[in-house]
């Protein structure tokens, strides 16, 4: 049995605007117990970073004891908490998943008003990363090809799920080649 000091958690995963607005959110923790103190963490923290340039690497900082990983793209800010005694590796291994299956996912527009309209797909990244805090996925690929699958339409004529399913696998090779 794994003991629970040995699991690294997260306390939380944001995807906020360039204006420090929620885009999408999901707390793992009890540090935050009320909607007001989930939106005051959310912009101390996007005030505390917004002036640095974290667009071609993850940046990190200290902040009210909990490491933060953070990540600019276009208008979206994205940003992974947590405990002060987490591994910040293991902390960036999250952001960066999350952020190359949005990638992914929105098919290289990473930007907020593409990213509002396939909120769904994000939300489902969040739910694929992380588990009650547990990290469950960290690799981009593996987090974008079980969202694509899970929200294909039942409902939608086999040709199309077909035709998605080709799309997105010839994306993931792409990807793989490239990286």
């Amino acid at each position: 049995m794994v003991q629970q000091d040995s699991t690294p958690l997260v306390k939380n995963i944001l995807l906020l605007d360039s204006e420090g607005k929620r885009v999408a959110v999901k707390y793992y923790s009890d540090d935050w117990s009320t909607n007001a103190a989930k939106l005051a963490y959310e912009k101390s923290v996007f005030t505390k970073t917004q002036k640095t340039n974290a667009r071609t690497e993850a940046e990190i900082t200290m902040f009210d004891n909990h490491i933060v990983i953070y990540k600019f793209v276009e208008d979206l800010h994205f940003f992974v908490t947590g405990g002060d005694d987490e591994n910040e590796l293991i902390l960036d291994a999250v952001l960066q998943g999350f952020f190359d299956a949005v990638t992914l996912l929105l098919r290289n527009k990473v930007d907020k008003s593409e990213a509002l309209e396939n909120l769904n797909l994000i939300l489902l990244c969040l739910d694929e990363i992380v588990d009650r805090g547990m990290i469950l996925e960290t690799d981009g690929n593996v987090i974008a090809g079980k969202v694509a699958t899970s929200s294909v339409d039942q409902a939608a004529p086999l040709s199309e799920q077909h035709i998605t399913g080709v799309l997105l696998a010839r994306e993931h090779t792409a990807r793989s080649l490239l990286s």
